[in-house]
């Protein structure tokens, strides 16, 4: 391999703030003080209620969004931040007029490698992800999950060693997600990326996570980082004692502000 695919990236988030313009009187504070790091091969999630700035965050770090005050520092990487970085959506982000095996080798294609070349890897990440029998089918031809799939396998295959995933399994049923889930963490093991995974569901997150990042407030702000030390596959260990501290722990934290944005009290 070669770029950024030789070294072990890690980031660096320090004191970032980002505030929108608002059609009403006042601006719209999204994010407050947020710092953190994510070291080489981590995989975090962040976890928090909706409007916190969860999203805004992983949009500042891939480079989309400026933020009015603080920085993003990568580690590793050189200087130049271009192709470090690569975002998973909910909404999937699959091309519709490319095929399975040609939207996952899409990243490379942006990035000059041959198509034969190209075509041979994406097969690899294509089989990995069981969509090897859907090869040549159309995106309109998946379902939900499996389309999915194929945007993580782009991702995985992009040559970016950072990983950025904005709710991906929101919208699909808990069967499905889990298999996912499972299918995910296989090929973050395999690859070792960094992942810096957004959800707003505390089970996934314990999951998934070496670590939790606990959003609260508007403007967002980290509240609390959580190790989650237990060993992988945690399937097995979803009635585990020490999981279910950290989950209750992770609620305790989130529970008041969840309350009050549904004006009920405990």
């Amino acid at each position: 391999m070669s770029g950024t695919e030789d070294h072990a990236i890690g980031f660096r988030c320090e004191d970032l703030s980002c505030t929108f313009d608002s059609a009403r009187s006042t601006a719209v504070h999204a994010l407050d003080g947020v710092t953190f790091r994510v070291r080489p091969h981590e995989f975090v999630c962040v976890v928090g209620p909706s409007g916190c700035g969860k999203s805004t965050l992983l949009r500042i770090i891939a480079g989309l969004l400026p933020p009015n005050g603080g920085t993003v520092t990568f580690e590793g990487g050189g200087p130049d931040r271009h192709g470090l970085t690569d975002l998973v959506f909910q909404e999937h982000g699959v091309f519709p007029w490319l095929t399975v095996l040609d939207n996952v080798a899409f990243g490379l294609e942006m990035r000059g490698v041959g198509r034969a070349e190209r075509r041979d890897r994406a097969a690899a990440y294509v089989e990995r992800v069981g969509l090897a029998a859907f090869a040549g089918h159309y995106p309109g031809e998946l379902s939900v999950g499996m389309r999915q799939r194929v945007g993580i396998a782009r991702a995985f295959l992009s040559g970016a060693p950072v990983l950025l995933m904005d709710e991906p399994f929101g919208s699909l049923d808990a069967q499905t997600k889990r298999v996912l889930q499972d299918e995910l963490l296989r090929t973050w093991q395999r690859d070792r990326k960094v992942v810096l995974f957004v959800t707003h569901d505390i089970e996934e997150a314990v999951m998934l996570a070496d670590r939790v990042l606990v959003m609260t407030g508007r403007p967002g702000r980290i509240r609390e980082e959580i190790d989650v030390p237990a060993s992988r596959p945690r399937e097995t260990m979803r009635g585990d004692e020490s999981l279910n501290d950290i989950r209750w722990h992770i609620w305790r934290l989130l529970e008041e502000e969840v309350r009050d944005g549904l004006s009920i009290r405990g």
